[in-house]
């Protein structure tokens, strides 16, 4: 298995539409150093969203950088498949979705001492669809050395990028 494959790609963007310009790691690399040269200290949070419409489904991948105590901003990636997908499979496409883009990106969050979070579109509770991958989801993101946030606290999967799947615009013919 080949991780890293979401942070060289170069559909990345910024929330208002506009391409990043570089690679992402050298967006990502200019944001670290800009930041620390500034004084704010950075967290990253890594969420990944998906929404089936008819016979796509939509993957939004979003790396949210927060400015303690001043906000933040963040980076999107869209991807968009034709196929069904059962719910446990999708949540677990979520997370490998995530934690593609946060090991492609791991030496930089080592290098600038940033603390680094996958959070997963999975709720903690058996009462909400979403669990079913919940124990699955955990035991893969600790396991690969990350530290894991689930619904309602994973906010960069459940509000970040699910307010971009929410809004995006479904092809009329098929994209991979």
């Amino acid at each position: 298995m080949e991780f890293g494959k979401l942070s060289k790609s170069l559909n990345w963007q910024r929330l208002n539409g506009q391409k990043l310009g570089c690679s992402l790691p050298e967006a990502v690399e200019k944001i670290l150093i800009k930041e620390s040269e500034a004084g704010n200290q950075i967290k990253v949070c890594i969420g990944t969203d998906s929404q089936v419409k008819g016979q796509f489904v939509e993957f939004v991948t979003v790396i949210v950088f927060l400015r303690k105590g001043k906000g933040g901003f963040m980076f999107k990636h869209r991807n968009i498949y034709e196929c069904k997908i059962q719910t446990a499979r999708r949540m677990l496409m979520e997370v490998y979705d995530s934690i593609d883009v946060g090991y492609g990106l791991e030496e930089l969050w080592e290098r600038y001492e940033v603390d680094m979070e996958i959070h997963a579109d999975i709720n903690k509770q058996p009462k909400f669809q979403s669990n079913v991958a919940f124990k699955e989801a955990m035991g893969y993101v600790l396991g690969m050395g990350f530290v894991f946030v689930a619904k309602p606290e994973a906010y960069a999967s459940s509000s970040c990028a699910d307010k971009v799947v929410k809004g995006g615009k479904w092809p009329k013919k098929k994209v991979a």
